[in-house]
């Protein structure tokens, strides 16, 4: 089987993802989005993501967490690399949701980038996204101005190698 290996983040546009580990924007649509998109695959992170999530794993998404200590999840299968992560995957789709070193591993690996990009640039942020190369074209573009529930204007973007 063939894995398709994807990256999913919401960042600013200076590629800020987090501060405290925790997200910096509340962007409803962003996380319905997240949600449908990642909803029935497999989903991979670093501890850190998967300890800032309050209820623990996601739901209805095969959770794996790269650690290099031997954690016992009761809700996450534990990998101590990307390959062994991706290897160990059941299903198709895999969705690389964070933080910045997992992502940073997996730009090479990946074949498509599900960018939310708001339009703020966040100063005080301690969490970024690394910079990608010329071989990452952006393929769609789907602006959205800021609301009621969205303080900033926002696009949802997909990128692919």
């Amino acid at each position: 089987m063939k894995k398709n290996v994807s990256i999913i983040a919401c960042i600013s546009k200076n590629n800020a993802l987090g501060k405290n580990n925790k997200l910096l924007y509340h962007l409803p649509n962003d996380m319905k989005m997240f949600k449908q998109i990642t909803t029935g695959n497999t989903v991979i992170m670093g501890s850190k993501t998967y300890f800032s999530f309050p209820k623990g794993a996601l739901p209805n998404r095969e959770n794996i967490v790269i650690s290099h200590s031997d954690l016992d999840l009761k809700d996450a299968k534990v990998c101590h690399s990307i390959q062994e992560a991706i290897d160990s995957a059941i299903n198709e789709n895999i969705f690389i949701i964070g933080g910045g070193q997992i992502y940073k591993q997996c730009l090479d690996i990946a074949d498509t980038m599900y960018l939310t990009i708001v339009d703020n640039i966040a100063e005080d942020a301690d969490a970024f996204f690394p910079e990608w190369g010329n071989e990452w074209k952006k393929v769609e573009d789907s602006p959205r101005e800021a609301d009621e529930k969205h303080k900033y204007n926002y696009s949802f973007t997909i990128w692919k190698k």
